[in-house]
């Protein structure tokens, strides 16, 4: 299976990885590209179901989408990435970092966990979605990624974002969906060498900063990074924040 993916920025530059999180499009990394593509080339995939990516049948599991992650990486003959992740995208650079290491040189997580319970509210997400389609999680998403004082100050960015997860795949976001539900990658973080940076919206009800602080004490010498004011999508509503912290730690860690 191939999914659907892009690749820019300055030939012969270190190349870096943008995860999506679940029911959002590479789109969703729109306010860092320009700052990020100054110095690296930009591979931005889609998951399964995701922006026309194939949605085969699920359940699918946090190894299941980063061997796409790897499979695209073959295909394109590109050996050794930095890896930026928000919400699952980052679950999946987890999984990369701790049993791919050879191939990520520095590991940037946002808004993400190791372990999200309970299992039920992913099912549970899951069969609603096949039932009745996207709109349901849709018409909630916008409480869970950004703030109040955001969705007043910028509409048009939360109706963008929140009208590309009703294009989504049922079927892939529902396998998506499960892949989070059976996931605990707790006891892969002491494994992970690569340089690692953690990022936590302070006001996130999906991924609160305790499950960043999680992640952060796991992975030896990893740096923990939270962001007031901001929700699940902080690189959305805290794009300044976000991009200046991601940048700095990438050109810091990149490989030469």
């Amino acid at each position: 299976m191939r999914l659907v993916a892009s690749l820019d920025g300055p030939p012969g530059a270190p190349v870096l990885v943008l995860g999506n999180s679940v029911g959002t499009t590479r789109a969703v990394w729109d306010p860092q590209v320009a700052a990020l593509r100054a110095h690296f080339r930009l591979l931005r995939f889609e998951h399964r179901g995701h922006g026309g990516s194939p949605a085969p049948p699920g359940p699918y599991s946090i190894a299941d989408l980063a061997g796409d992650v790897l499979a695209l990486l073959d295909t394109a003959q590109i050996e050794r990435v930095l890896y930026c992740g928000i919400s699952l995208g980052g679950m999946v650079g987890i999984w990369l970092a701790a049993h791919a290491p050879e191939r990520i040189a520095a590991l940037g997580l946002c808004c993400t966990s190791a372990f999200l319970p309970p299992a039920s509210l992913w099912t549970d997400r899951a069969a609603l979605v096949r039932s009745q389609g996207m709109g349901p999680v849709a018409d909630q998403a916008a409480g869970r990624w950004f703030t109040p004082a955001f969705r007043r100050s910028d509409p048009a960015a939360v109706t963008g974002i929140v009208d590309a997860m009703r294009g989504v795949d049922p079927e892939g976001y529902a396998g998506c969906c499960e892949a989070i539900g059976g996931m605990d990658q707790r006891a892969s973080l002491a494994s992970i060498t690569a340089p690692t940076l953690v990022i936590a919206g302070a006001e996130d009800p999906a991924t609160p900063p305790p499950h960043a602080a999680v992640i952060a004490s796991g992975i030896s010498g990893s740096r923990l990074t939270v962001v007031r004011g901001a929700s699940h999508l902080a690189n959305v509503s805290a794009a300044g924040q976000v991009t200046d912290a991601l940048l700095g730690h990438l050109l810091a860690s990149r490989p030469a």
